[in-house]
């Protein structure tokens, strides 16, 4: 009878109430099935040996042969601890135990050969090992079937409880022999075939007890493509049933609202990209399903103008459309940029955000109600329950990624039937990350920038350099240009950066005095009414240089600015500093953006400084940020579960990911309801994966 992967890991020999409890705590290891998906995540040359003279405070866990001279027991505040003294012919160490000291040091012999293993480090100026794992050299050699030896993750606890790497292997190895080495497959076999993919029992176990390099790169391919086509199963799976369960209205003509602007008012030509993109948005329009797609685009490519455009064909048709902006000086930019485009059209446009009078308020909530508003911009007000269309065919969120997935359902739910969504991004998302993470939307991307457009010079500056940077910024001024000067704001230390801001101000103030300067200043303490003040005074070109924290971050547009210069531009990271550089390069001049920093900076600071000087391209900069960060960090916990890959890696496994995929829609393209017979091992899998339990509710 075939062991039940659901088996609690209690029952498992060598596992225990004790033990279970610490893996369940420590790893989430609650059953069979999890302990037999806990990969190694790297494996030691069980040949190479260190000698204790080579070892240094960052060495890894290592394997030392030598002996045991004599053990010593020391008090502590809490029990003892026993201490042996381990030496080989080139100096000596210290092996720790924190607990079961009598049964470990009944179990050690003195002066005979040992091999140990653990990770070093330095206490009271000696080399020393805690909990190690240990093992006779005569039957480390006996016991030597493979040159490699996995190494499972752990933690501290773990390790100062016991259970250490070499337990570790020995409970895996009981699991195997429990179940007999035998596991379902999952895979349809005409694609394991196709693919020359090994078996899953083959895989698990040279995954696990590796013979050889060979062995186990056949055992991870097939494991990670695994992973990665069921993840992509599942989003294009996802998008499939949006469009065939969320009915959308079709808008089924282009007319004179989108006709005359295109012909009469479209203030330059659309860029290739431009065009392509919004005839992919026209296409999903015109479906009976609700559109629902990702637009991607560098700072400064004309998504704005896609947006415009897209909203018009939903005037075209009888419908409102609304925009949905994170800040109210994103939003007031947009109402003001839309508002003067569509000057000549007849269309009613109001703005709405959380300083809005509570008349204007009442008379906008009226206006949509009844039909008389045609396009409404603002802020997260735009989702108050007060907020009622009369029939919203359009919803378009700008820096998607800043609202919550609730806030983003509220919108859609303004109409019984939801209406078409557009969600924009300027902060350009990896490739293989949109890929993993946005599968089950339609993905377009703006990846040309509009033509006559300077290409903005980065460089990097010391503190040291201040003088020659206000030099030239005073130069940039007598050219009528203006200045950015941005200091970073983080949260755990807002006081201080504050302070930062403050005191930066002041120092520019006295470089910069009055009356031959103006100045703003602009940061997330003062009131929306006082920061749109300062901000329309910089539009204006009243004041030359605005100082800020990264609340012009987003959508800011000025293109009489010129010079961007971000203070401590190592506090920042990647996209950060290529959004704040978005914020020049807006007009026909030359422009520049300078990262001030002080002579210190670690390695990734380096990285991220020398990629923004070598670069303009929002999309290598994502490429660069996501190996520097990882996927977790780019993209928050709201995604965690798809990037949560328990072998695969999306950066270093970019072309099995690609391959997952293509199989995946393959495999949808001639059985979307997975009901063929070969394809019935991929529905049972799906079936048993309770994360996705809620999409086979669609399907069944």
């Amino acid at each position: 009878m075939a062991t039940n992967l659901q088996t609690p890991i209690d029952y498992l020999k060598g596992v225990g109430p004790n033990r279970a409890d610490l893996l369940r705590k420590e790893l989430g290891i609650h059953t069979y099935q999890d302990l037999i998906n806990l990969f190694p995540n790297r494996y030691l040359d069980r040949t190479q040996y260190y000698k204790i003279n080579q070892l240094n405070a960052n060495t890894a866990e290592v394997q030392v042969i030598g002996k045991i001279t004599g053990f010593k027991e020391i008090a502590q505040k809490r029990g003892k601890r026993l201490v042996a003294n381990f030496q080989d012919e080139t100096g000596s160490m210290e092996l720790v135990w924190f607990r079961g000291q009598k049964w470990i040091k009944e179990g050690l012999k003195v002066n005979v050969p040992y091999v140990i293993f653990g990770k070093v480090s330095v206490f009271g100026g000696k080399f020393n090992m805690a909990h190690p794992d240990t093992e006779l050299l005569v039957e480390h050699q006996q016991n030597l079937r493979s040159s490699m030896q996995p190494i499972y993750p752990s933690t501290e606890k773990l390790s100062n409880k016991g259970i250490t790497n070499r337990i570790m292997t020995k409970i895996m190895q009981n699991l195997f022999l429990e179940t007999g080495g035998k596991f379902a497959e999952t895979l349809p076999e005409n694609m394991r075939e196709e693919l020359k993919l090994v078996s899953k029992s083959k895989a698990l176990f040279n995954v696990h007890f590796p013979v050889d390099s060979a062995s186990l790169f056949k055992a991870q391919f097939r494991l990670k493509f695994e992973e990665l086509f069921y993840i992509q199963l599942q989003l294009i799976l996802k998008n499939l049933i949006h469009k065939s369960k969320i009915k959308g209205f079709p808008f089924e003509k282009v007319g004179p609202y989108f006709n005359t602007f295109f012909k009469a008012h479209l203030p330059f030509e659309l860029t290739g990209a431009q065009k392509r993109v919004l005839k992919e948005i026209r296409q999903d329009l015109g479906n009976n399903a609700q559109m629902n797609r990702l637009l991607q685009g560098d700072v400064g490519s004309g998504k704005t103008i896609v947006a415009l455009m897209s909203m018009l064909i939903a005037l075209d048709n009888g419908f409102q459309a609304c925009l949905m902006a994170p800040t109210e000086i994103l939003s007031v930019q947009h109402y003001n940029g839309l508002k003067a485009l569509c000057n000549d059209l007849d269309i009613n446009i109001k703005l709405l955000t959380g300083s809005s009078k509570t008349s204007e308020r009442r008379k906008i909530h009226d206006m949509l109600e009844n039909g008389e508003l045609d396009i409404l911009i603002g802020t997260h007000a735009l989702i108050e329950d007060k907020v009622k269309f009369k029939n919203l065919g359009l919803a378009i969120i700008d820096e998607q990624h800043r609202f919550g997935v609730k806030q983003r359902s509220k919108l859609w739910k303004k109409n019984s039937l939801p209406p078409h969504v557009l969600v924009m991004t300027a902060t350009p998302i990896p490739r293989t990350l949109a890929m993993s993470v946005y599968g089950d939307l339609d993905i377009s991307i703006i990846d040309e920038l509009p033509p006559g457009r300077k290409a903005i010079k980065t460089v990097h500056r010391y503190d040291s350099n201040r003088l020659k940077v206000f030099r030239f910024i005073r130069d940039e001024i007598a050219k009528k240009r203006q200045i950015y000067i941005v200091y970073p704001l983080i949260q755990e230390s807002a006081q201080m950066d504050y302070k930062d801001l403050m005191d930066g101000y002041e120092s520019i103030s006295r470089e910069f005095p009055m009356p031959e300067y103006q100045i703003s200043i602009v940061h997330g303490k003062m009131k929306p009414a006082d920061k749109a003040f300062e901000m329309q005074r910089f539009i204006k070109g009243e004041t030359q240089i605005m100082v800020a924290t990264t609340v012009i971050e987003v959508g800011v547009n000025v293109p009489n600015a010129s010079v961007m210069i971000i203070e401590s531009a190592e506090r920042f990271g990647l996209s950060q500093l290529h959004q704040l550089r978005g914020r020049v390069g807006r007009g026909a001049e030359q422009s520049y953006c300078i990262l001030m920093t002080s002579h210190k900076l670690s390695e990734n600071s380096k990285t991220r400084l020398q990629t923004m000087v070598s670069t303009n391209d929002g999309f290598e900069i994502a490429e660069v940020d996501l190996r520097l960060r990882g996927p977790g960090d780019i993209m928050g916990t709201q995604q965690s579960g798809v990037l949560n890959l328990r072998i695969a890696d999306i950066i270093k496994d970019n072309d099995i990911l690609k391959l997952a995929r293509q199989h995946a829609k393959l495999l949808l393209e001639k059985d979307p309801s997975l009901g063929h017979a070969e394809n019935a091992v991929v529905l049972e899998t799906y079936r048993q994966m309770g994360k996705y339990k809620n999409i086979w509710n669609y399907i069944s």
